[in-house]
């Protein structure tokens, strides 16, 4: 197997390897336009952002700084906006439905390193991807780790370090993260009638 073979399946690998180095140098070379575009190139930016990622929808909004390993690893669905600061270190696949909002300097590692220092000085590294559901808000200066799973329609609150997945329908919080209660049909009614309150205070 190659050392990108060996990457993508979550095995140990060496990331000092000609193949990973022409993709790293692509996506280095992307993000630098992404980073250097001004505010009247939004669309130029968008269609970088294209050509960075695995897939992306239509409706998207990344704010500048962002970076990555290698971008080819990252997949995104509709309506996704990221914050100031956004690092995705894709080693491994990250994958992100729709919906998806992040606040500043959020971190999505899949990226990991053996605990064993004569093994790790070896260079030896391995990658466990990430996955995040739909409707899901991600609070600023949160890190999630290699192998976490985050469902559908959570919220993880600001400065959280995700070490273990996250399921469906819940506020999770802290370091490490832990969930601090289902989202009921108590907080819909609430935020509903919130939304009517805009309208109203808007004459709609």
């Amino acid at each position: 197997m190659t050392e990108k073979e060996l990457m993508l399946s979550e095995q140990l690998y060496i990331a000092c390897d000609e193949e990973l180095a022409k993709d790293n140098a692509t996506s280095r070379k992307l993000t630098r336009l992404i980073n250097t575009a001004t505010e009247e190139q939004a669309e130029y930016r968008k269609q970088l952002f294209r050509e960075l990622f695995q897939t992306i929808g239509e409706n998207f909004w990344i704010e500048p700084p962002f970076r990555c390993d290698y971008g080819c690893h990252i997949s995104i669905g509709e309506n996704f906006y990221a914050n100031f600061d956004c690092i995705m270190l894709d080693v491994c696949d990250i994958v992100i439905g729709d919906n998806v909002f992040f606040g500043p300097r959020v971190c999505v590692y899949t990226a990991g390193h053996p605990i064993d220092a004569e093994i790790r000085n070896m260079q030896l590294e391995y990658g466990k991807k990430v996955s995040i559901g739909s409707n899901v808000w991600v609070g600023g200066n949160t890190v999630i780790n290699p192998g976490v799973s985050i469902g559908n329609n959570v919220v993880i609150g600001s400065g959280s370090v995700v070490t273990k997945d996250i399921p469906d329908n819940v506020i999770a919080v802290g370091n490490p993260c832990r969930i601090l209660r289902e989202i009921t049909q108590e907080d819909k009614r609430y935020w509903e009638e919130q939304a009517e309150q805009y309208k109203k205070n808007k004459g709609r």
